[in-house]
């Protein structure tokens, strides 16, 4: 009779699975499925009982609409929990969703993306929850370099290769070599925050309260990091007169977004600025032919390419599937553990 070793039994029934635990959206990655799930980072639960009503697009479609009866947030902030249960408890409720709502034979291992600047106490929320939520074991991976594998840059190499990550809640800039990172430097500065300043611009120049959510809309509609000669683009958005009280509508121009998103996007080319500052001068001189690579969902902004190239001189190309980088770097990771044990964090 044949013996199989325990690990090779625990891999054959349990499905491991590599998470992309961002603030604006959760992604999951099941070994030998590829990505199953990518919802975004809300969920709405009972306010007396804490029970799970919704999460994901649907807790989403809820957010600002609640009774008082039903709490409707995001349990993460600036790429770090904010609400320990409420994230255990979203994140217990997609690894259900991904299994079909069937228990699992065997808990699964888990490799979590998690940003660079993060602390000791916030590193062990994250693994905590992942145990509460059902990992077996737990590796995590700094977003930047599970970007860099996940954009396909050669991370083994000991050649200079640059991302810049761009999420929700922190932009990482990164430079990385021989499987592990030379310079990192993490800003607590993302979509979210881009979609602040636009709410606080509007209601500064048009006394108009209006949403994240349709800041949002503003920013991926005409949203621009450089006013270039093509044509200006405008939309109509609607919210609250903060003098009158009721509804009202005005039409912003791309001009006004740009204005509006000056400061949060000057914060990332600072920080692109210091990494290069800190570069080591042979990989500096790699760069200077590899440039940089942007991934997440925020690096989508419209010219933010341009900038950064006008800003630093350096080519800048955008990954492909950048919103899925970090979760398709982690799944690499996660497929090939042993090659990648060094890209892990201690």
């Amino acid at each position: 009779m044949r013996f199989w070793p325990a690990r090779k039994v625990f891999s054959f029934f349990s499905n491991d699975m590599a998470i992309d635990l961002g603030t604006a959206n959760t992604v999951i990655y099941v070994k030998n499925r590829g990505v199953v799930l990518d919802q975004p980072s809300v969920v709405a639960v009972k306010a007396s009982t804490n029970e799970v009503l919704a999460a994901g697009n649907k807790a989403k479609s809820m957010l600002g609409k609640t009774p008082e009866s039903i709490i409707a947030c995001r349990p993460m902030r600036d790429g770090v929990i904010a609400n320990f249960e409420l994230t255990e408890s979203m994140l217990r409720y997609f690894i259900r969703e991904v299994h079909n709502n069937r228990r699992t034979f065997v808990r699964p291992r888990m490799i979590i993306g998690v940003p660079s600047g993060i602390t000791q106490v916030e590193k062990r929320a994250v693994e905590d929850s992942a145990k509460q939520a059902g990992a077996r074991e737990i590796y995590t991976i700094m977003e930047p370099m599970a970007a860099a594998i996940g954009a396909g840059l050669p991370v083994e190499e000991p050649t200079g290769n640059m991302i810049v990550d761009i999420g929700g809640g922190t932009t990482e800039v990164a430079i990385i070599s021989l499987k592990d990172v030379v310079y990192c430097k993490s800003a607590r500065v993302g979509g979210d925050e881009m979609d602040r300043a636009i709410v606080q611009y509007v209601k500064r120049k048009y006394n108009l309260l209006i949403g994240e959510k349709t800041a949002e809309e503003v920013k991926i509609r005409i949203g621009t990091a450089l006013l270039t000669d093509e044509a200006r683009a405008s939309m109509e958005i609607k919210g609250r007169d903060l003098i009158t009280g009721v509804p009202k509508t005005v039409r912003l121009s791309d001009a006004e977004v740009f204005e509006s998103l000056a400061e949060p996007i000057s914060i990332i080319v600072d920080a692109v600025r210091s990494a290069l500052e800190n570069a080591p001068p042979e990989l500096s001189s790699d760069l200077v032919d590899r440039g940089i690579t942007l991934a997440g969902g925020g690096s989508q902004l419209k010219n933010l390419d341009i900038l950064l190239s006008k800003e630093t001189g350096l080519p800048v190309k955008s990954a492909p599937n950048p919103l899925l980088c970090v979760v398709l770097g982690a799944g690499k990771v996660l497929e090939e553990l042993d090659f990648f044990r060094d890209a892990l964090m201690k």
